[in-house]
């Protein structure tokens, strides 16, 4: 199990262009819902979510977004990437007094308890890496940003 094996090129936005972050959600969650990958349960699950556990991490000169809920509102499994056209507020995951101004989300659809830990662990190595996020940041194109994912996974795993 692998973070690119769940990236689904049709959930990827780049230059997103929203006002905060519930029409963020909004705008994602349709997405996801429109294809199948979602109930429709999960917009408000993910909200209720991240206002009592919320997932925005400063890393360096940029910050990072990992919503998600319970499996159960979920059909498919799946991660979705959106970089943002300008950053959107959230409650920083170590201190939810603070905020930061988040410029890459993976909103995530899992459905297997075990595979949650798993894969936030590997984002985890993904976005500490500095040239990493600026590489998603500044990819044009969803292709682009699924074959940086490929290849992180490929460095990830011992490969070239």
């Amino acid at each position: 199990m692998t973070v690119v094996s769940f990236i689904k090129e049709n959930l990827i936005k780049v230059n997103l262009e929203v006002e905060n972050q519930d029409e963020l959600f909004q705008v994602m969650y349709q997405e996801a819902y429109d294809q199948g990958y979602v109930k429709d349960t999960f917009l408000a699950k993910i909200k209720e979510r991240e206002s009592i556990f919320p997932t925005g991490l400063c890393m360096a000169d940029y910050s990072v977004a990992i919503p998600h809920t319970d499996p159960e509102h979920v059909i498919e499994q799946f991660i979705a990437v959106a970089t943002l056209k300008k950053p959107v507020a959230f409650s920083l995951m170590e201190d939810n007094t603070k905020t930061t101004d988040v410029d890459v989300v993976l909103m995530l659809g899992l459905n297997q308890p075990h595979s949650q830990l798993e894969i936030l662990q590997e984002l985890m190595q993904v976005i500490q890496i500095k040239d990493n996020l600026i590489n998603i940041i500044q990819a044009k194109n969803e292709k682009e940003i699924l074959t940086i994912f490929e290849n992180i996974n490929i460095a990830i795993i011992g490969g070239d």
